[in-house]
């Protein structure tokens, strides 16, 4: 969808949001959710995604930025890493790992194993590598590689602000478990920076509950970064610049180091670029 801004007038004033979408882009209900739910929706420079959320004479309304669709269900994803055991994708942005119409489900239809498994979690929003097994055998010895923590994974990420230099490193705990996040700053201005960040432990959000909680959450998030963004650029960032670039082991099975990349893709360059971070 286009950007659109729109303010709020007297007469317009005490009208639920959902309503309000519904009106001014003559939508109905359940496709001005659907922009909720995508939290592509901005007030005042906040995104708002309650539907009850009440507007008053003179907010500013803007649309626009929708969560990323995923690549249609006869399309290939592109395979890292391939073998009797293993598979390793780079999964795009706005495609689950499991579960209906998922990473999983794609893969089991390209591959004929159906006993094929996401062997982590990557969100929705988030692309690059991931790991399935593909027995149940393989899967729990997989498992057992995550729980040593011996399963090392590498993101980057495009956070809000300028990060501090030097190799720095978070441990607060995430729902009462040990979670570790080492984090280099790779270029910064005052406005965002990029970030590789290495983590053994993968604790739900992790790494972005890591970056909000210090300041500096990743651009585009739809469930953390809840601060006013005044300059519009930021606003118009359409999924969260988060990538899951590495991901390195030993195999479980032949003992060979594996070490698999997934570069970055169009559009977090693209982020990189807007935000004058190349």
């Amino acid at each position: 969808m286009q950007k659109r801004s729109f303010v709020v007038t007297a007469a317009e004033r005490d009208t639920l949001l959902i309503e309000y979408l519904a009106a001014r882009l003559s939508l109905s209900r359940k496709k001005a959710k659907q922009l909720l739910d995508q939290r592509a929706v901005f007030v005042n420079q906040r995104r708002i995604w309650m539907a009850k959320h009440v507007l008053r004479r003179g907010d500013n309304v803007e649309v626009g930025a929708a969560a990323p669709v995923a690549e249609k269900r006869g399309s290939s994803l592109p395979v890292l890493f391939d073998d009797a055991h293993l598979l390793i994708v780079n999964k795009p942005a706005g495609l689950l790992a499991n579960g209906p119409a998922s990473a999983e489900s794609r893969l089991r239809d390209q591959t004929g194993i159906m006993a094929l498994t996401a062997a982590h979690r990557l969100d929705r929003d988030t692309s690059g590598c991931l790991l399935f097994s593909k027995t149940p055998r393989v899967g729990e010895q997989i498992i057992r590689l995550f729980e040593a923590h011996a399963i090392t994974k590498t993101y980057h990420a495009i956070v809000l602000g300028e990060f501090p230099p030097g190799l720095q490193t978070i441990t607060k705990p995430l729902d009462g478990r040990t979670a570790l996040t080492r984090i280099i700053r790779l270029s910064a201005n005052r406005t965002a920076s990029h970030l590789k960040l290495v983590i053994d432990t993968g604790r739900t959000h992790q790494i972005r509950k890591h970056l909000a909680g210090a300041g500096h959450p990743v651009l585009g998030d739809r469930m953390y970064l809840t601060a006013a963004l005044t300059n519009p650029v930021l606003r118009a960032v359409a999924r969260q610049m988060l990538h899951a670039a590495q991901i390195a082991f030993t195999h479980p099975v032949t003992g060979a180091a594996v070490r698999v990349h997934a570069p970055l893709p169009g559009d977090f360059l693209h982020g990189l670029h807007s935000v004058r971070l190349t």
